[in-house]
């Protein structure tokens, strides 16, 4: 079962928009703390460095998964492998504690890459997070927060070895805490927690580990992806290019999911997302991820609903046309719209034909083109975000330009019946639009004037 949109005749509306989480920050400049330095020295390859800073975390605070994490990359790529595989366990431990599904997915998959089995930690971490679970809290439910404290590093020289000793005391509390029988609800996940055990056992499987220096480029605008990612630990920044300038969209921290669109529509990315500083990311491909489909058409479905919701959500933020709509009304009304796909140099309008609704591009680009007997005239180019077919339905004429997709695409339409008990419930979305089609108008008629205009009127001596 490849997760491609099909034609559906509703949109329905689940999980939230871009992720942006509470992080621990680090802005432009500032000094690293020890996890981001134990990540750059790992980027390094140099591991000792690493456990410098790292192992004096754990010391300081054995209930951080993600510094646990990194112990056991830093004491395995060392051939420490049995206090590597202690210390990813612990992390599994403690981000199943906590409520980390991302932390406990990466220390599973570093399991596997030491050698070790870990099939009885990708059964708990799916009976924790899976639908249904008895320790799911209601979604929006934040655990609380760890503060990072103080950390003195330990000496180069013994950093191995109080590293180790640091681990076995992590190791003995979890095993205190077991022994209490006391387990903490967690919070529930999106897209994940939608998953039943066997959809979520199988995906977080396919997931593979990367750590990324700051200034990386894990997507950039333009290019066509096919990988889904989400962020273990750092933050990552989201903007988009048009030709009014650069827009930050988002900041991203532990347990943003990005990247997913890519799974459904193979439009091209509508978005760059670099990190901001060292990061550890889960990476998936997109063939992994068909095959998990396959074989549980479940996550699928859950899947395809999770990118359709967001997309609803990013458009309803960003779309000048909804800001017109009182923030409490816009989902109600984007529910109206339905999924149209086109595959690159299929029309959503025609030239002279009456247009049959509005559309606003989700993903993807169109070209809008003039036709003049046999030549035609490039009019512009529109991406994520923008409105076509306004100008036949504000204007009541029928369509100038053809408009047609560039690249694979998916809008939202609207049909006539629907924008017109739209505008009539949302005054002011017909004077936005009313706006656009004029301007558009006349940048058109511009146009044409310009290409129509004789040779010698052009030239300047």
């Amino acid at each position: 079962m490849a997760l491609r949109f099909g034609s559906a005749p509703t949109f329905f509306v689940y999980g939230a928009g871009m992720v942006s989480v509470p992080i621990e920050r680090a802005g432009p400049g500032a000094p690293h703390g020890p996890v981001d330095r134990a990540i750059a020295a790992v980027l390094a390859g140099k591991l000792e460095d690493g456990l410098v800073w790292i192992g004096a975390r754990v010391a300081a605070e054995p209930d951080d998964a993600a510094a646990l994490l990194v112990t056991g990359r830093c004491l395995g790529g060392l051939g420490r492998d049995q206090t590597a595989a202690r210390s990813l366990v612990a992390a599994v431990d403690v981000a199943l504690d906590t409520g980390n599904l991302p932390v406990a997915v990466a220390a599973c998959r570093e399991l596997r890459d030491l050698g070790e089995d870990p099939s009885l930690q990708y059964e708990r971490l799916a009976r924790t997070f899976a639908r249904g679970s008895d320790l799911l809290l209601p979604r929006g439910h934040e655990p609380p927060s760890m503060i990072p404290g103080v950390v003195e590093p330990f000496p180069r020289e013994s950093a191995i070895e109080q590293t180790e000793r640091a681990v076995r005391r992590a190791v003995e509390a979890r095993a205190q805490r077991r022994a209490d029988g006391k387990r903490c609800g967690v919070q529930s996940q999106v897209l994940f927690s939608s998953l039943e055990y066997a959809g979520l056992r199988a995906i977080v499987e396919v997931f593979d580990v990367i750590y990324v220096d700051s200034g990386t480029v894990l997507i950039e605008q333009g290019t066509i992806g096919a990988e889904a990612f989400v962020v273990v630990r750092g933050e990552l920044q989201v903007s988009r290019s048009r030709r009014t300038g650069d827009t930050v969209l988002a900041r991203l921290g532990a347990g943003a999911l990005f990247g997913e669109m890519a799974l459904l529509s193979r439009a091209p990315r509508a978005a760059r997302v670099v990190a901001l500083r060292p990061s550890i990311i889960l990476v998936a491909g997109q063939a992994a991820l068909d095959a998990v489909a396959e074989r549980q058409p479940q996550v699928g479905v859950e899947i395809a609903a999770h990118c359709r919701g967001r997309m609803v959500s990013n458009l309803v933020r960003t779309s000048a046309v909804f800001s017109a709509i009182d923030a409490a009304d816009r989902l109600a009304v984007m529910v109206r719209f339905v999924t149209r796909t086109y595959e690159t140099g299929q029309r959503l309008i025609t030239q002279a034909e009456e247009t049959d609704g509005l559309h606003l591009i989700a993903s993807g680009e169109v070209e809008v083109l003039h036709r003049d007997g046999d030549d035609t005239t490039h009019l512009a180019d529109l991406g994520v975000g923008e409105v076509v077919g306004e100008m036949g339905l504000v204007l009541r004429r029928p369509a100038g330009a053809d408009v047609v997709a560039k690249v694979p695409t998916v809008t939202l339409h609207l049909p006539r019946d629907g924008f017109l008990d739209l505008v009539k419930e949302h005054p002011a979305v017909l004077t936005e639009l009313y706006d656009l089609a004029v301007r558009r108008d006349q940048e058109t008629t511009s146009i044409l004037s310009d290409d129509a205009a004789p040779t010698d009127d052009c030239i300047i001596v």
